[in-house]
């Protein structure tokens, strides 16, 4: 998949179906799934397994048949998702201003002196000299 191209947002609770996904770091079956999800979500396996067609359908996830079991694995990197995503919402709602952002945690009292703190110095290392992009 394309992400920069075809990269759908998903609906929180597929997202949340692939927060699970990607944690497991390994092909999983709806039963892993449907043993992590008790006590957090109370959704019948149809639920489920209607929520995994769906990521497949949209290319997030691929499934394979082993036995009469059914194995998820992600097509999409967590990385990647939360990257576009990221950019998506900066892009969305603060007009890809990152100051802007950060003021709107801040005016909410989102943003503690010690989030503040550690922010500064993630840009500062950004920002040393000799420092490339990507390292």
């Amino acid at each position: 998949m394309d992400m920069k191209n075809n990269c759908k947002r998903l609906p929180d609770s597929e997202l949340e179906i692939m927060m699970i996904i990607w944690e497991a770091k390994e092909p999983i079956s709806s039963a892993y799934l449907m043993e992590k999800l008790q006590g957090e979500k109370n959704w019948v396996a149809t639920t489920v397994l209607n929520f995994l067609a769906r990521l497949v359908e949209r290319g997030f996830l691929q499934v394979e048949k082993r036995g009469r079991i059914n194995i998820y694995s992600p097509l999409v990197a967590e990385k990647d998702y939360i990257e576009i995503e990221s950019r998506t919402f900066l892009e969305r709602l603060h007009k890809s201003s990152l100051k802007s952002f950060v003021a709107a945690l801040y005016d909410g009292k989102k943003l503690s002196n010690e989030d503040a703190e550690e922010l500064k110095n993630y840009i500062d290392e950004l920002t040393k000299p000799g420092k490339s992009r990507g390292e």
